[in-house]
């Protein structure tokens, strides 16, 4: 096959694909042109209820910590875990790799309101260690409901540095489903610039400003 016949192939592909979107709006639009005034009005109750949800949700949340990054005690752990549905636990000690977590989490607890973000000081606390089998420092442990699933032990998952982004943290945390793909958050439209800045560049920042 010479090099028209593909261009011509590829024409036809883009020129099925752009039809095939043209097909579904023009399905969408008929169907709400078929609408009544009952069904409109329909449709707007039930989104002022699904409005009203989210709403209840995230005030719930909120009551319960979300949307800040936080410590708590050893012996908070539980009633903490119980409490929210998702829940990251950082284990920390006040090294450097440690503080590169706390800024990426400071940002994630922000844009994720679904999720309770908590660290938990490691050598203060060795029953919790102990029985959740925390070595390596840091370690997060994501907990969903009330139960440890997962862990994102150092920086192995995240390019095995600490100059990955805020953004490849939360892939891996949406990965592990303890928190949702998009967020529900008031300030999405601050995530595209927090999650591109590496924490050194921030902290690199930062220092200049300071001179």
């Amino acid at each position: 096959m010479d090099e028209s016949q593909i261009k011509e192939v590829l024409e036809k592909q883009v020129l099925s694909v752009v039809q095939a979107v043209e097909d579904k709006l023009d399905e969408e639009i008929a169907a709400l042109d078929r609408l009544d005034l009952d069904d409109l009005e329909a449709l707007r109750e039930r989104r002022l209820q699904q409005m009203k949800k989210i709403a209840e949700k995230r005030s719930r949340w909120m009551s319960l910590g979300h949307g800040e990054y936080s410590e708590i005690s050893e012996k908070d752990f539980f009633s903490a875990v119980k409490a929210s549905e998702r829940v990251v636990c950082h284990f920390y000690r006040g090294n450097w790799p440690c503080k590169v977590i706390d800024k990426h989490l400071n940002i994630l607890a922000q844009q994720h309101l679904e999720t309770r973000f908590l660290k938990v000081h490691a050598e203060k606390s060795p029953f919790l260690t102990e029985r959740l089998r925390i070595v390596v420092l840091p370690t997060l442990a994501l907990v969903k409901n009330a139960k440890v699933d997962d862990y994102v032990v150092g920086f192995d998952e995240l390019g095995g540095s600490d100059e990955f982004s805020t953004e490849e943290l939360e892939e891996r945390l949406a990965k592990a489903k303890v928190i949702f793909s998009e967020g529900e958050t008031s300030t999405s439209h601050k995530r595209a610039l927090a999650a591109k800045r590496n924490v050194r560049q921030s902290e690199s920042s930062n220092l200049s400003d300071s001179d």
